[in-house]
């Protein structure tokens, strides 16, 4: 599990591709995963605070999709 990028600069096609199938998520559940594989980037998101994009959490068959400050961090699995 790891960062593959962001919504910011990645272009229009390229962000279709990686949202082309996605369905909704728990966030918690995700949240957690982030906690114990990613711990930086949960640090870094201050992920103990309330989210309020957390109901925008999607999956696809490769990425998580955290929605967090209005950015789209594609977390490849």
């Amino acid at each position: 599990m790891y960062l593959e990028c962001t919504c910011i600069g990645i272009g229009i096609e390229r962000w279709n591709r990686l949202m082309k199938g996605s369905k909704p998520l728990n966030y918690k559940w995700l949240k957690r995963r982030i906690k114990k594989y990613l711990p930086e980037l949960y640090d870094a998101l201050c992920m103990d605070f309330y989210n309020p994009y957390e109901e925008q959490t999607r999956v696809t068959r490769t990425h998580y999709i955290l929605v967090h400050s209005s950015i789209e961090y594609f977390i490849k699995k």
